[in-house]
């Protein structure tokens, strides 16, 4: 059975990093972009991780420049960015594209087992999946759902120890 832990990524920094690092944590895995609309949930989203961090919760950001071009930024102009308007801690990664043939795998996995209002490809910049301890994905959300609105399902997954569904 395929995890979270199956993949790596590229960090900001550009050193290559294994997913299996956040092995038993709850991740909150979260496409995103510098100039979209959306852009204000990095504040939602690094609360959320302030908060829940502690209990062995993470989020990971992966900019993407799919979407109307809303992340144009070289990546140390994103982590900048990040930085300096929200005061980003959590870990973010180098530019994926999340759909069409140079998918990330981490993203193809994710699509593959929560499909969302056009199937399997992602609407936009901002689409969030909740993994559980267990490395399996327990969620996804929309782009309009709100940090905020994840907390609830964020406790219980960490309470649970692994995935929600039966």
């Amino acid at each position: 059975m395929t995890t979270i832990s199956d993949f790596s990524a590229t960090a900001l920094t550009g050193e290559q990093r294994d997913l299996s690092t956040y092995a038993g944590d709850v991740v909150l895995v979260v496409n995103t972009a510098s100039k979209c609309g959306f852009t204000p949930q990095y504040a939602g989203l690094e609360a959320l991780y302030e908060e829940l961090k502690d209990d062995g919760f993470v989020v990971l950001g992966f900019p993407c420049n799919q979407f109307g071009s809303q992340e144009p930024g070289a990546e140390d102009e994103i982590g900048e960015f990040c930085q300096m308007n929200y005061g980003v801690t959590f870990p973010m990664f180098a530019k994926v594209d999340v759909n069409g043939d140079d998918a990330h795998p981490l993203f193809e996995w994710l699509k593959s087992e929560k499909k969302g209002l056009l199937g399997g490809r992602i609407k936009w910049n901002f689409t969030k999946f909740l993994v559980g301890r267990d490395g399996r994905v327990i969620e996804r959300y929309a782009p309009n759902t709100e940090p905020a609105d994840i907390t609830a399902d964020a406790r219980a997954a960490l309470a649970a120890g692994g995935s929600t569904e039966a």
